[in-house]
């Protein structure tokens, strides 16, 4: 059974940092990435990296204060999240993909996670 975990979020100020994990279970995939939905909006792409590295890809809301990558050890994944601002502020979904063309849009996505809530204070 594929399953798709995400956890790390919490409250923070602006100006902080953030990691968010996600472990996956159940098989490998392509690609995978990082998708967040502010309140009164529709999901957007935020991230995105092949299953082996190296072809990261960023909204350019985050480039720059933003990480994707994947701990190969244990198969997780994560989201550095640095100078946050209020913006950030939504329900962050990891998402795996069997392509490996990492995916920037959700109908690329093959799983999902249930969300994690990144609020961040002004």
């Amino acid at each position: 059974q594929v399953q798709l975990v995400e956890s790390g979020g919490g409250l923070v100020q602006t100006g902080d940092a953030l990691k968010l994990s996600c472990t996956a279970t159940g098989r490998t995939f392509g690609s995978y990435a990082w998708f967040r939905q502010a309140p009164g909006k529709e999901r957007e792409f935020v991230a995105a990296n092949t299953w082996r590295g190296g072809a990261a890809s960023y909204a350019d809301s985050v480039k720059g204060r933003f990480t994707i990558w994947r701990d190969n050890r244990k198969n997780t994944l994560h989201l550095q999240m640095n100078s946050l601002k209020p913006e950030d502020t939504g329900v962050y979904y990891c998402a795996a993909a069997s392509e490996r063309l990492p995916p920037r849009k959700e109908d690329d996505c093959d799983y999902w996670g249930q969300g994690t809530q990144v609020t961040v204070s002004s």
